[in-house]
């Protein structure tokens, strides 16, 4: 077969190397301009989280009504980055697995595992832990009837109870019943067995509290 026998072929079937590159060219044109496109649709489109990583970055979290800056990895739990470098040490890291309930924190007061939030998805929201409820100088009610009550013993729990007993008494106030404080603290776990003084020490507290409050 001769040298010319491909091209020949080719020809007959309407393909030449001309035509090809002239494709070639084409495509990729059309593919510059559906980019420069897609790219100008994105800008309309509102910005989501910022990239960050794979290094540490900064972050300003909203703890306790303060604001306080850190360096933290995307990696890295709101758990993690309160304890350290924020030295708020109330919650617990007892099974780091979402499952106990001793890291129980408020993120836009709702209860949360610590443990199963990261710290970059906190950025902007509002956090409490139990060192935002009150002192030993100045007790949330829930904190003064823990005492009273005797609720708690080794204590590692103690925390991430009196959180979730906090929020079930600041959303229902005086009319907190019993069923309602078993379901608010029924994510937490207490190998103690303190659980029936917990709810009297809710239903105590709620007696002085405010619905909302």
């Amino acid at each position: 077969m001769s040298d010319d026998a491909p091209r020949e072929e080719g020809a007959r079937r309407g393909l030449t190397r001309r035509s090809l590159f002239k494709g070639a060219g084409a495509a990729a044109a059309a593919g510059a301009v559906f980019r420069s496109l897609d790219a100008s649709a994105k800008d309309d489109v509102p910005a989501g989280p910022r990239t960050q990583g794979p290094g540490k970055a900064k972050l300003t979290l909203q703890v306790n009504g303060q604001s306080r800056e850190v360096q933290a990895e995307p990696r890295e739990t709101l758990l993690e980055v309160l304890r350290l470098p924020l030295d708020l040490t109330g919650a617990k890291p007892v099974c780091n697995r979402g499952q106990c309930g001793a890291c129980t924190v408020w993120l836009d007061g709702t209860p949360v595992y610590a443990c199963s939030v990261l710290a970059v998805e906190a950025e902007g929201r509002k956090v409490t832990t139990v060192e935002g409820l009150g002192n030993p100088d100045d007790m949330h009610a829930v904190q003064s009837a823990f005492v009273e009550k005797d609720a708690l013993q080794c204590g590692f729990c103690t925390s991430g109870l009196v959180m979730s007993a906090a929020w079930a008494v600041g959303k229902h106030g005086p009319d907190l019943s019993e069923e309602q404080a078993r379901a608010a603290c029924s994510g937490n776990l207490c190998r103690c067995g303190t659980y029936p003084h917990v709810v009297e020490a809710a239903i105590a507290a709620a007696k002085t509290a405010k619905k909302g409050g």
